[in-house]
């Protein structure tokens, strides 16, 4: 088990997140910030309350995605698969869309998050937010806007992303399946 981030730099890459997406957005007056139900609803959350309360960004859209019957892999999968909330109440139409998960791993997730967004309108510019950027498993041409660390692992490793208000801890660690 090798440690990613520790709490102090999880603390570091969220501000940093932030910061480039209002740099590259400018106000966000046009932006909506979607997180990918359920393991980038942590993050999402931790980025709009950076934007809103540090940076006193008004009227961003906010909004929460499942992505459940849109997964590529739903009537494969032997587990009973329970889908979350979608909670988009503004329209999409026209905007820039930022799409946040934890970590972007073959790209399957991102594609059916898109598909599932086109639901709800046409977007002007989808970006991609993620915590890790696990760079050389991508079975979809998928990349990464903004990536708080990019790392490199093989198939059987995995990320475990802990977040303070479900493990009492932030930290990112890689572990190896064996």
């Amino acid at each position: 088990m090798k440690t990613i981030l520790n709490s102090h730099q999880f603390g570091i890459v969220i501000e940093r997140l932030a910061h480039q997406l209002v740099e590259n957005n400018l106000a966000l007056d046009n932006t909506a910030i979607i997180g990918i139900q359920p393991r980038g609803i942590a993050l999402s959350n931790r980025i709009f309350d950076y934007l809103t309360k540090h940076l006193k960004i008004k009227n961003l859209s906010y909004g929460k995605l499942d992505i459940t019957f849109y997964r590529d892999d739903f009537n494969t999968s032997e587990e009973m698969r329970v889908p979350n909330a979608t909670e988009i109440d503004f329209s999409i139409e026209g905007k820039t869309v930022v799409l946040i998960d934890d970590v972007l791993f073959t790209g399957r997730t991102i594609r059916s998050a898109m598909d599932a967004i086109l639901d709800f309108g046409r977007p002007a510019k989808v970006e991609l937010m993620v915590l890790i950027d696990r760079r050389f498993s991508r079975q979809l041409p998928i990349q990464a806007d903004y990536v708080g660390r990019s790392i490199d692992s093989i198939i059987s490793q995995k990320v475990k992303v802990k977040w303070a208000e479900q493990d009492k801890k932030d930290e990112v660690l890689l572990i190896d399946n064996e």
